[in-house]
């Protein structure tokens, strides 16, 4: 079973979904390189209908999939049967909160690499939050953290007219302006992680640019899919350029 590919357009692929390449490819050239031994423990926080437990599955890999939605899973389900990864793919009802502790969904200790993509925004405490991550991870086991990005929502606010709402989230040291959740700066992020006994190995920005170009522009001009996924993982590095992602991707070591 061959895995997902890491980006750019495929034939028969939707304008949306081309769209999803350049914002997705950030992060799988950052896990690529954690998934070399076989066999490993993977469990994903928050990971819906498999998005990322289905290929990781395909390259061998053991995955729990802990999400709240029930339709959710039984979408992974489906996904997981039609890849023929089901028996490497477990979906458990649940949330962060369930992962450690009496009944816990993994051992404490016993991660190799935990994904927690888009959670951490939404918690009511985030450093209880990455304290349990770090509780389940191995000693030198791996947390892949995505994040809504602070300044990035700043920008949006302030380019659709919204100049009080961008101030507000511009002066707020706990980024939590908004019905949306928090926001996350770099070094702010990095003192959370450091305060759980997690080391930050890399910091990558996503969707520098793929969310501020018009769809339209990805449809009228061939080969712009490809082109928009070399210009993101160009950029992904760069530190001048992280404050315009709307995420970033963090890779923490315990």
């Amino acid at each position: 079973m061959s895995p997902e590919p890491l980006g750019g357009a495929r034939p028969g692929e939707r304008p949306g979904e081309r769209r999803e390449a350049a914002r997705g490819a950030v992060v799988r050239d950052a896990l690529d390189p954690l998934l070399v031994d076989p066999g490993m423990s993977v469990v994903d926080v928050g990971g819906g209908t498999g998005g990322h437990a289905v290929r990781l599955a395909a390259l061998g890999h053991r995955v729990v999939v802990v999400d709240p939605s029930p339709d959710a899973l039984a979408s992974l389900h489906r996904r997981a049967t039609e890849a023929g990864v089901e028996d490497r793919v477990e979906g458990v009802q649940g949330d962060l909160g369930d992962l450690r502790g009496p009944g816990g969904v993994v051992a404490a200790g016993s991660v190799d690499l935990l994904l927690c993509h888009g959670v951490l925004e939404i918690v009511a405490d985030p450093e209880e939050a990455l304290d349990a991550l770090a509780g389940v991870l191995r000693p030198g086991g791996h947390l892949s953290l995505v994040v809504a990005q602070r300044y990035a929502a700043v920008l949006a606010r302030a380019m659709a007219g919204q100049f009080v709402a961008a101030r507000e989230l511009l002066d707020d040291p706990a980024g939590q302006a908004g019905r949306t959740g928090r926001r996350f700066a770099r070094a702010e992020l990095e003192q959370l992680l450091a305060a759980a006994g997690l080391r930050t190995v890399s910091v990558h920005g996503v969707r520098v640019f793929a969310d501020l170009v018009p769809g339209a522009l990805l449809d009228a001009e061939p080969g712009s899919s490809q082109a928009l996924v070399e210009l993101e993982r160009a950029a992904a590095q760069r530190p001048e350029l992280q404050p315009l992602a709307s995420q970033l991707h963090v890779v923490a070591q315990r």
